[in-house]
């Protein structure tokens, strides 16, 4: 994606654009390895090295808030971000730490709800052991 394209998606958005937020989802759309905040930070500090860690950590706000990413806690002592904010599921290698994405029905949530609720989104976190580690 293209920084005119991601410029694009804000504005549908209603999404101020700021050259951090740009360069957060830029790093997050190039890079689909469900980072934490510390690993963007890192990787943006290289082309801006005016950008704080609150910098960052705003820019991830504010795009989860516009649903363009979205905050993943397949462990309890630290957040990842996903660019792909369409449902989907993540499995997390127990071995190597990797998560990878896997599609899911968009039905899933809806059949899992208890009667008379209606999910908006459906997190599907599965642990074990991916095909390289399994070996």
């Amino acid at each position: 994606m293209t920084q005119s394209a991601i410029v694009s998606l804000f504005e549908s958005k209603n999404l101020r654009v700021t050259p951090q937020r740009v360069a957060v989802y830029d790093y997050l759309i190039h890079h689909p390895i469900h980072p934490t905040a510390d690993t963007i930070y890192e990787a943006v500090l290289k082309k801006y090295p005016s950008f704080s860690k609150t910098t960052v950590y705003n820019s991830l706000s504010a795009l989860v808030a516009a649903e363009l990413v979205r905050s993943i806690n397949i462990e309890a002592k630290e957040q990842r971000f996903d660019a792909t904010a369409a449902d989907h599921g993540h499995f997390r290698c127990s071995e190597c730490g990797e998560i990878f994405d896997f599609h899911i029905d968009d039905t899933l949530g809806a059949s899992l709800a208890p009667d008379g609720y209606a999910p908006s989104t459906t997190d599907v976190y599965i642990n074990g052991l991916c095909p390289d580690c399994k070996k």
